[in-house]
């Protein structure tokens, strides 16, 4: 069971505003065809902590409402998110929390965003798909790693 107490929700709140931070600080490479979101290496925490399911979502919510990819992205960019993140949390080992957010980012996101900038979809699939291996799979991992020896010490 998860207790949201004052902490979780702080955490939770922290995660968010780092996210729309680093999303919007890179501008146009957040959201185009050829696409690295360095915020996506917080998808990877939801594997040690629950309070980064909600932070990482209301990051993406809050950074696709000024993304300029309009409501699909909105909203179903999103909920990706957040289905990544949860599946993120399920997962048994830090190699395979990285999958959920790379594979669900590169089929669904690749939809519209390939929409957008008139881009083949398979070709969208790679680029955001790599795009978010090197921030959840290499990215997320270093901090992963990070964040737990911090909460060892």
């Amino acid at each position: 069971m998860v207790k949201y107490d004052s902490k979780y929700i702080a955490k939770a709140g922290i995660i968010a505003a780092i996210y729309v931070a680093l999303t919007l600080a890179l501008g146009s490479l957040s959201f185009s065809a050829i696409q690295v979101r360095i915020s996506e290496a917080l998808v990877i925490l939801p594997f040690i902590d629950s309070a980064a399911i909600p932070g990482v979502f209301i990051g993406c919510l809050i950074a696709n409402i000024f993304g300029g990819l309009g409501l699909v992205d909105i909203v179903f960019g999103s909920l990706v998110t957040l289905l990544a993140a949860y599946l993120t949390s399920k997962m048994p080992n830090r190699i395979l929390a990285v999958v959920p957010p790379v594979v669900l980012n590169a089929f669904i996101v690749s939809i519209w965003v390939s929409k957008f900038s008139n881009a083949p979809y398979l070709l969208t699939v790679l680029t955001i798909g790599l795009g978010e291996f090197f921030s959840v799979g290499g990215l997320g991992i270093l901090l992963l790693m990070a964040v737990e020896k911090i909460n060892k010490h």
